[in-house]
């Protein structure tokens, strides 16, 4: 299935690529640390290498365990990142000694307990993209100003799947006992992918037909959805580029409880007001369906696997979005906030509409 987009304008054409100079991540804690307890609280800064390499750096460095260090998110390998993690505050004296080429700590403080994964509010992102003409460079302050304004579908990026992109094949017979992994974090990583691969699907589908319910008639739309007149009236009837459905499960956003959308005008209002969010399945156990007509879409996407689902917002908000053109180096630079768990990418991949990894 082809990626659809939610913007509707023509491909711009732009050069991106992933390096420490041209794209920084500063991730945004979920809460203030106290400045004391027995946790230590480093700020640190890498390059050119995944959370989990730093982690290991560090644990080796201080004749410690991974599990030992604590952290909120993973970070992007070929990145300029910084975010936070946690040791045992005894570390700290070792520490002063540290260093490394791609390593710096930023700076320092205490918490009465261990950073997790989730910890974690968002993260904001600097890009830069290069050879934009003025003309590109409009076309690209028009997309951001859409995505300020109605938000974006949240894709799981690239980088979910691994660097040849078919990491979702393997966590498909993994999941289904057809394969075996060994590594309980590599067999998690590849499992995810194939969750992820799925949601992307069911995502590209609901905003196919978002596009067709922009462009068409009620009395064409009938019979190309397959779904009750009174449903696409619904449908037509909403001014958010993205179509809820009845039976669609939403969660209070940016963070909340989910619950049955009943398509009320309550809730419309709502969504379009950025409090509540339409959520997707990732297929497993142990999680929460869709019901109705949204469940009739969301079923051709869905699996038995053995691992545990569960729901992500397939639509987000992202804030605080700035654009920048430099006409005499032809680059355009973008700083904007994601929800934890977004990627940057798929941003940039929206603005574009086409892929940037290719």
């Amino acid at each position: 299935m082809d990626r659809f987009y939610s913007l509707d304008h023509a491909s711009i054409d732009f050069h991106f690529k992933q390096t420490p100079r041209d794209f920084v991540v500063e991730e945004i804690p979920l809460y203030e640390f106290s400045g004391e307890g027995e946790h230590l609280i480093l700020f640190v800064r890498k390059k050119n290498l995944t959370t989990a390499e730093l982690v290991g750096i560090l644990a080796r460095y201080l004749g410690i365990q991974n599990k030992e260090i604590g952290y909120a998110g993973l970070k992007d390998k070929h990145a300029m990142t910084k975010q936070y993690i946690s040791l045992h505050k005894k570390h700290e004296e070792k520490l002063e000694n540290f260093t490394h080429e791609n390593i710096k700590i930023v700076s320092k403080t205490y918490h009465n307990n261990k950073i997790r994964i989730g910890h974690l509010k968002g993260n904001r992102f600097f890009i830069k993209i290069k050879k934009v003409n003025p003309t590109s460079a409009q076309k690209i302050d028009e997309a951001l100003k859409n995505i300020t304004k109605f938000g974006m579908p949240n894709f799981f990026g690239y980088q979910r799947f691994g660097n040849d992109g078919d990491n979702h094949i393997l966590g498909e017979k993994i999941a289904k006992g057809e394969a075996r992994e060994r590594n309980p974090r590599v067999k998690k990583l590849l499992i995810n992918a194939y969750q992820s691969h799925l949601f992307n699907l069911w995502l590209s589908r609901r905003l196919e037909i978002s596009r067709l319910v922009n462009n068409f008639e009620v009395s064409e739309l009938e019979s190309v959805l397959n779904m009750p007149n009174d449903e696409v009236a619904k449908l037509k009837a909403q001014k958010h580029p993205f179509k809820l459905i009845s039976g669609d499960v939403m969660e209070h956003y940016p963070n909340g409880r989910l619950f049955d959308f009943e398509a009320t005008e309550h809730d419309f209002n709502r969504f379009n007001e950025r409090d509540i969010s339409v959520t997707g399945l990732l297929c497993g156990k142990k999680v929460k369906l869709a019901s109705g007509v949204a469940r009739d879409i969301e079923k051709d996407f869905d699996d038995e696997i053995n691992a545990d689902g569960a729901r992500r917002y397939a639509w987000i908000f992202p804030e605080n979005i700035e654009g920048r053109f430099k006409p005499i180096e032809a680059q355009y630079e973008m700083n904007f906030t994601l929800p934890k768990g977004s990627y940057a990418t798929v941003l940039v991949e929206e603005v574009a509409k086409r892929k940037i990894n290719e």
